[in-house]
């Protein structure tokens, strides 16, 4: 049985960033917090534990540098939480790698829309002072949209080829999935996800449906705009 490392743990890669590192922290960090989850009876303190023992390791470059060199001669630190039950040889990678590309394409989003909302305001002020167009800051302009999307699609395809149907890349499917999966993590993470649709129809009000509606049919419209947006 192959043991998760802290960098699986965190879904970062080998080659990350310290603020990789600590945006990971800190995104999972909210997701387990015993608190978030006491409410529906879900104990998530040995997950925060692991989390919190990960970012320690690998926020010091010390440590991690030693941890490197454990990895590279085959000694694996072994996570209580994380590494329970048999893993699944067809899935190439834990669901919280998926999880956090999940995370990262919605901060994409939110700073695509927040960029054009400032620019729109921008060139009304432009347009009301001096009537004309500025060319180069439209070039700017472009290249910053390339390149968001550019990141979304490295995210979407990471997403696709998970598997996971784009209906379930928001927050709170993503979330709802990723405390369960950490409990079950031999289990077809897939399967949880059909569990959730179950959750939304038996568990939720029809006001709650409507709202994660609202929240999901309003990402997806974000994204379709971000990539229109792009040559």
């Amino acid at each position: 049985m192959n043991s998760r490392t802290y960098y699986d743990i965190l879904g970062v890669s080998r080659e990350a960033t310290l603020q990789e590192i600590t945006s990971a922290k800190n995104a999972l960090a909210k997701v387990y917090h015993p608190d978030a989850n006491m409410n529906q009876g879900i104990d998530t303190t040995a997950c925060m534990q692991e989390i919190l023992e990960a970012y320690r390791v690998l926020s010091n470059p010390e440590s991690r540098h030693e941890y490197d060199k454990e990895l590279g001669g085959g000694q694996i630190r072994v996570f209580r939480t994380f590494t329970v039950g048999p893993e699944d040889d067809e899935q190439a990678a834990p669901f919280v790698v998926y999880w956090n590309a999940a995370c990262r394409l919605q901060e994409t989003v939110d700073l695509a829309m927040e960029f054009l909302e400032n620019n729109s305001q921008k060139k009304k002020r432009t347009f009301l002072f001096f009537r004309r167009k500025d060319a180069a800051s439209e070039a700017e302009k472009q290249k910053h949209l390339n390149k968001l999307s550019v990141r979304a699609m490295q995210y979407i395809t990471v997403l696709k080829e998970a598997g996971i149907p784009s209906q379930y890349w928001t927050e709170d499917a993503m979330n709802w999935v990723l405390i369960r999966w950490s409990h079950r993590q031999n289990m077809d993470y897939r399967v949880l996800f059909n569990r959730y649709e179950k959750h939304l129809n038996q568990d939720l009000s029809n006001s709650e449906r409507h709202k994660l509606h609202v929240h999901g049919k309003q990402f997806h419209n974000n994204l379709k705009k971000l990539l229109s947006c792009a040559l």
